[in-house]
């Protein structure tokens, strides 16, 4: 199972802000830097997470972005589930669907596994994701060499 980048994004911004210094908020521009990815798809996540209640967003002078108490403890399976979707793992119903789409087996499998990988993230959340020694190495991501 490969993951959505929107939710790799999620998570590396969720795990970014959670160790961020409380003096020094940062911007999504900020983020987007420190996590090496485009701007605008940042935003698209912050965006989101926002909407989620997991982050808290301020505009202009003096705005950046805060992870909120539902940030910190938010399961990382409850995450990925909502920006992952509702998919298949597998395309039965594409532009050729499958013959045995009536009376496969496998897709119920799968179907089974992937809601299995979910609920083998729920336990985890973002404050677990940042807890030594992860966290200290966050902090040390973007910034430049002394």
């Amino acid at each position: 199972m490969r993951l959505l980048r929107s939710t790799d994004l999620a998570l590396r911004v969720l795990m970014q802000l959670a160790v961020a210094d409380a003096t020094a908020i940062p911007t999504t521009r900020d983020v987007a830097s420190t996590v090496s990815a485009p701007y605008t798809h940042v935003a698209k996540v912050v965006a989101e997470l926002q909407r989620m209640g997991l982050v808290h967003a301020r505009r202009g002078r003096g705005g950046g972005l805060a992870l909120t108490e539902k940030g910190r403890t938010a399961s990382v399976g409850g995450v990925m589930r909502t920006f992952e979707g509702v998919t298949e793992v597998v395309e039965c119903e594409g532009a050729t669907p499958c013959p045995l789409s009536s009376d496969c087996r496998l897709r119920g499998a799968l179907r089974r596994a992937q809601e299995a990988f979910f609920a083998s993230l729920d336990p985890l959340t973002v404050a677990d994701m940042v807890a030594a020694p992860a966290g200290p190495m966050l902090l040390q991501i973007g910034r430049a060499a002394p």
